[in-house]
């Protein structure tokens, strides 16, 4: 292939120049923190004050691995993930496809010595700052409210970080394809809404059928709940490695993927 028509899938070209677009995301966001705050936290909250206390009043405790768990503490250590999950994947449709399609902020960001790759960069990992904020927030209010005091949470941060690293880069993909923003129902629809109801943020995954734990299995918020559950119980998270490599692979893939498709729509 000729270097004028170079091929969408060559590996990511990255400069310093993506700290400037992720600065410039950060300035704006600023303006609007605390109802941005407000909008990622809230949700997240209530369903683990409605589901947490009251079904848990009912459920009591689960069995997961041959130990009984607070159910509280069941839910709140998946539905963190599932937290971190939404936050990533929000700023990588919504807010990516306004700027890149709406306001055109890309275009003018482009005109400067900025390429296409460092712009894509930045934003994969803006929205995984966001979704590290949101998930921060939420934990320090789990903390407040007594669900778990061990030390070891300390260590769910960078994987929660990871965890949105993984679900940016995926979003981003559904971005670079979107035509519009009523695009984005089918990712939700079709991808999220399963994702969590199969990855055991609500239930223990031995409850499913063969067929959907084999799916479960190998779904990116499966290997982020069976990273950060057990660390809310103090516990080393068994098969850690396996699941981090797992995200890890999810990430690499997905982001390749992205760049390679907002190539192509830029081209064309």
């Amino acid at each position: 292939m000729s270097t004028n028509n170079p091929s969408l899938f060559r590996a990511p070209r990255i400069s310093m120049r993506w700290l400037p677009v992720f600065r410039r995301n950060l300035l704006v966001w600023r303006k609007l923190a605390i109802p941005s705050l407000v909008g990622n936290i809230a949700e997240p909250l209530i369903t683990l004050v409605a589901f947490g206390y009251g079904l848990g009043a009912l459920v009591g405790q689960v069995q997961l691995n041959g130990a009984a768990v607070p159910y509280i503490l069941f839910l709140a250590s998946g539905s963190i993930c599932m937290s971190a999950m939404n936050a990533a994947s929000f700023e990588a449709l919504y807010s990516a496809f306004s700027r890149m399609q709406v306001q055109r902020t890309w275009d003018g960001i482009m005109n400067a010595p900025v390429q296409l790759d460092d712009v894509v960069f930045a934003e994969m990992l803006w929205a995984a700052f966001k979704s590290l904020f949101t998930t921060t927030v939420i934990l320090l209010v789990m903390l407040a409210l007594g669900i778990s005091h061990s030390p070891m949470l300390l260590l769910s941060l960078p994987l929660l970080g990871l965890v949105g690293i993984t679900f940016s880069c995926i979003a981003l993909i559904f971005n670079a394809l979107a035509k519009g923003y009523d695009f984005f129902t089918y990712y939700f629809t079709l991808f999220l809404t399963p994702t969590m109801f199969l990855s055991g943020v609500f239930f223990p995954r031995d409850q499913l059928p063969g067929i959907m734990r084999v799916i479960s299995d190998w779904l990116p918020l499966t290997a982020a709940v069976e990273l950060i559950r057990p660390l809310f119980m103090g516990r080393w998270p068994a098969h850690g490695l396996q699941h981090l490599l797992l995200l890890v692979v999810y990430a690499v893939v997905a982001f390749w993927i992205a760049l390679a498709l907002t190539r192509k729509r830029f081209r064309g």
